[in-house]
């Protein structure tokens, strides 16, 4: 029943089974070889493939060793570059700067497999291998660096990562369109430096005469030196992301520009359906079984993806930047195709753990006018209210989920990628909406992201009021008891982004104690390049208005804002009571029905202990 698929080479051995004397391409990517659609670099070599070109895979490649990317010898046209899934960063290193003690995407967890900033290293180690071969770098990692930016690890504004790397070109983005385009230019013949018309690239030259239609931004030096020069040339390339409406932009550096060409045009629905039906092992490569295999495929092996693109616009997300806010689809006939090969794996329990998307509710444009015009570059769709221009439509995602209960041998299909709920609430059928998902697609818990509850983090966050949020809560409420389920909402909270006080987070607390919720995990805000969030952390204002905004950066502070959100913590006491204290708040202190915290008891010095006994206690 089941299709003969195989991996693609990662040694000579392979390419000889195969017949090759050489690859046309070689994919050096950061994280362990997992050919699932959920990994980036499994798309782009498989895409390549589908358009003629033999493409071998060098993953995680020995830091220490530069022979380590000769493996599979020299390739006919050149190098792909990828940070992989996750950017290393973030992979390696807290929110606090701490090393962390585990990768999901190396073998069997392990720390080690790879570099800090994985797309630089390795691209310098293919220049000083095989000199001026043609290095294309992609993935999150480049992609999000692919300007001057602000690195939060070295609290400094680093160059775009076409300079640091040394790399030629940027395929930025999704990357299907862009990569083949690149392919077919190197096998006509093109030199790589003349490759400087592709959409969804990036690109280094000294000379912009042959340049068009652009948007000069502030240069290198001005941003290093002016932080509201940061700000203002953030948001002009905010306000280019959509393919329809954007300019290309040029960075000035002393002895050269970078060019970012517009993006490129989003998937069709055909078109992302070809991709989804490539050949695809859907696994890890059995070279890791001895060491434990690759976590990441877990939570996603029995996971299909059913869109990329999200018009929710929160502030700290970078997907405005990555994937854009158009929302792409697949067809309800790809997705069924994959859950029904889901159903023929040996290890397949009746369960899709999710339909998942950057918002699994949106499987549609938020607006026609986006697909001629573009999404608006200075509104949000969904912020501060819902735009009154939006076609809020479940019926196609309802649609799809009941024909996905009716595969046979699936059991149960989850909703775990997370639902809007302030869209949800504005279509007119929402009660029923969320009584089906209730009934059929939530097993106890479902996770939704208020984020905060105080009205001016919210706005900052580009998130919908709290009120909107205690709305969902209650229908959701008021659905599960009809139906009899006892099913509970868990909010994902964020402590110290950009506009939160002290004020604010005891705010959040306060909202806590009353809906009697104790939250075990807090999110400290991340800043990760190319996020509106990130660029007030840097600079100290919003970007989209100029006005100052509040940044919480002593590491007390962050820990004070984190422990108010988890106040019933006997470890956070301390904290939370200083907290308390800065802020004048010595009213939630005690055993009033009000308070987040009671006094604390210690021993008194005053009086010595006696005849009378021990020495009495006393409030601090």
């Amino acid at each position: 029943m089941a299709d003969k698929r195989e991996f693609l080479p990662v040694s000579q051995e392979d390419m000889e089974k195969r017949g090759w004397k050489e690859c046309d391409f070689i994919l050096v990517s950061a994280d362990a070889y997992v050919d699932h659609p959920s990994f980036a670099a499994a798309i782009i070599s498989r895409v390549l493939e589908k358009n003629g070109y033999r493409v071998g895979i060098i993953a995680q490649p020995d830091y220490n060793n530069p022979e380590s990317v000769t493996v599979l010898g020299k390739p006919k046209y050149g190098f792909l570059v990828s940070g992989g899934n996750m950017d290393t960063m973030v992979s390696h290193y807290t929110v606090a700067k701490n090393k962390r003690t585990y990768d999901y995407y190396s073998p069997g967890g392990k720390m080690g497999y790879r570099p800090d900033r994985a797309t630089i290293v390795y691209t310098k180690m293919i220049r000083r291998k095989y000199g001026n071969i043609p290095i294309i770098i992609g993935g999150i990692e480049a992609s999000l660096r692919r300007m001057a930016h602000y690195d939060y690890w070295s609290d400094r504004v680093m160059k775009s990562i076409l300079i640091d790397s040394n790399a030629d070109i940027i395929s930025y983005g999704m990357g299907e369109k862009s990569i083949v385009e690149i392919a077919d230019c190197l096998q006509g013949g093109l030199d790589i430096k003349d490759i400087t018309f592709v959409r969804g690239t990036v690109y280094k030259t000294k000379n912009i005469d042959n340049v068009t239609d652009y948007i000069m931004l502030p240069s290198f030096e001005n941003i290093l030196n002016d932080k509201k020069k940061f700000a203002e040339s953030f948001y002009i390339q905010y306000c280019n992301t959509s393919p329809q409406n954007s300019k290309t932009l040029i960075e000035p550096y002393a002895n050269m520009y970078i060019v970012q060409n517009i993006p490129a045009e989003p998937l069709t629905t055909r078109e992302m359906d070809s991709v989804y039906s490539l050949k695809y092992v859907g696994d890890y490569h059995p070279m890791y079984e001895e060491q434990g295999g690759i976590p990441a495929i877990k939570e996603v092996k029995f996971s299909v993806i059913s869109g990329r693109g999200c018009f929710g616009g929160c502030s700290f997300c970078a997907l405005t930047f990555h994937q854009g806010r158009t929302v792409q689809t697949r067809s309800h006939e790809s997705i069924i195709a994959e859950a029904t090969r889901l159903t023929w794996d040996k290890d397949f329990k009746g369960y899709i753990n999710d339909i998942s998307a950057p918002t699994a509710n949106f499987r549609k444009p938020s607006c026609q006018k986006q697909l001629e015009h573009g999404v608006c570059k200075k509104r949000q769709c969904l912020f501060p209210k819902p735009c009154p221009n939006m076609e809020v439509d479940h019926s196609d995602f309802i649609s799809l989920l009941r024909k996905m209960r009716q595969i046979p041998g699936v059991k149960k299909v989850f909703i775990r990628s997370g639902i809007r709920f302030d869209y949800l609430l504005a279509d007119p059928k929402c009660d029923s909406l969320i009584k089906e998902l209730c009934e059929h697609h939530i097993s106890g818990q479902l996770k939704v992201a208020p984020e905060h509850v105080s009205d001016n983090v919210l706005r900052h966050m580009g998130k919908p009021r709290v009120n909107v949020y205690n709305e969902f809560v209650e229908k959701y409420r008021k659905a599960n008891q009809q139906l009899g389920k006892p099913q509970y909402v868990v909010p994902y909270l964020m402590s110290s982004h950009p506009g939160s006080t002290l004020k604010d987070a005891i705010a959040l607390a306060e909202y806590l104690r009353e809906i009697k919720y104790s939250p075990e995990q807090v999110q400290d805000f991340y800043p990760t390049p190319s996020t509106i969030s990130t660029c007030m952390y840097y600079t100290g204002y919003d970007p989209r208005t100029m006005e100052p905004v509040y940044v919480a950066r002593s590491s007390g502070e962050k820990a004070m804002q984190r422990a108010l959100i988890q106040f019933r913590n006997p470890k956070n006491y301390d904290l939370v009571h200083k907290a308390l204290c800065l802020a004048g708040r010595e009213d939630l202190i005690g055993t009033g029905p009000k308070c987040l915290i009671r006094e604390k008891y210690v021993k008194s010095s005053s009086r010595p202990s006696g005849a009378g006994g021990r020495g009495r206690s006393k409030l601090r």
